[in-house]
């Protein structure tokens, strides 16, 4: 069963979004990513902020570019779950790192919180609702 098929037979809650608002969204949060954890990175390699700062920000990537993979490459909705998980906690840790040293960094942060909160609900009421 191809990705599409699969999780449109899935059981979503009634308030999930349409398929289409993904990815306008995640295109929107990708670029302030893009931006501000660049400018994290480019801090971390001129010894502006200390590795740990730059850390969970690394940590976020690596959890977030997971997701996609689990849930509709393996189909694996618990996976996924756990996966949101770590990127909402790693965002938060992210968050609290940069604020006292940059904090613009920080609060451009905020919609993709939001949307990170959001989506965990989701996922794991997703998640729940599939078991």
């Amino acid at each position: 069963m191809d990705t599409y098929n699969w999780y449109s037979q899935i059981i979503k809650p009634f308030w999930a979004p349409p398929g289409w608002v993904f990815g306008p969204v995640w295109t929107f949060l990708y670029a302030l990513i893009a931006f501000s954890f660049g400018k994290v990175f480019y801090m971390a390699l001129r010894k502006q902020i200390p590795f740990m700062a730059a850390l969970p920000f690394i940590l976020n990537l690596i959890f977030n570019f997971a997701f996609t993979p689990l849930q509709f490459g393996l189909k694996n909705n618990l996976l996924a779950g756990i996966d949101i998980l770590f990127v909402l906690g790693t965002l938060i840790w992210a968050m609290a790192a940069i604020y006292p040293r940059t904090r613009w960094i920080a609060y451009i942060q905020i919609p993709y919180l939001l949307w990170v909160s959001f989506a965990t609900v989701l996922q794991l009421t997703i998640t729940y609702l599939n078991i």
